[in-house]
């Protein structure tokens, strides 16, 4: 199982954003609600949220623990519809492009977070398709060193993909926005030197 790392990578991420939505759904819920096919009030949605990020939390805590293919292919599943879910946010554009995926507000939807969804779903099919059996400790089995140094490079993976998820749209669009407003500060006063001079 090659890519057994970046499985793991995927399941840790279901669980921290399962349990930071199950702490948080409020912006999560909005997310949702203003994208819906149907109108939702917030608290159902927040409900709604909840039930379902804890399910997220399980089956990716369940899922590393256990990786089995029944496992994997609910992994897969799941990525695949947050790519979806990435894409039709983005379709959507404005405020709506936020997805909340990790609970957090303002979190604009991106191609890379779609792609990344997408490149986890694949490594949970490869999983499930090599039919796996016994838990993680039997699956990295080998010197102590080579499973301390699986653990430590997925954990940072996990940590680098969150930021690339959760932070990095955010820096982008603040950036975005510093660049707009400020140059419509520089084109301010050159507008008013234009309409001095030709009353002049």
């Amino acid at each position: 199982m090659e890519l057994i790392g970046i499985y793991l990578v995927g399941c840790i991420l279901l669980m921290v954003a399962g349990v930071a939505k199950v702490v948080r759904p409020a912006d999560t819920a909005r997310a949702l609600s203003a994208s819906a096919p149907i109108p939702l009030s917030l608290a159902v949605t927040r409900r709604l949220v909840r039930f379902g990020a804890a399910g997220e939390a399980v089956l990716g805590a369940v899922a590393l623990a256990v990786p089995r293919s029944g496992l994997a292919w609910l992994v897969a599943l799941s990525y695949a519809a947050f790519a979806v879910f990435v894409a039709y946010a983005r379709s959507r554009g404005g405020a709506i492009a936020s997805c909340g995926c990790f609970g957090t507000p303002d979190t604009p939807a991106t191609l890379l977070h779609a792609f990344i969804d997408l490149t986890l779903a694949g490594s949970a099919v490869a999983v499930a398709l090599s039919n796996p059996s016994g838990s993680i400790v039997s699956l990295t089995a080998g010197p102590s060193g080579h499973r301390m140094a699986l653990l430590v490079v997925t954990a940072l993976c996990a940590w680098l993909t969150f930021l690339v998820l959760a932070v990095l749209p955010q820096v982008q669009a603040a950036r975005r926005l510093t660049a707009i407003s400020f140059r419509s500060e520089s084109s301010g006063p050159s507008r008013e030197v234009r309409v001095v001079r030709s009353e002049s």
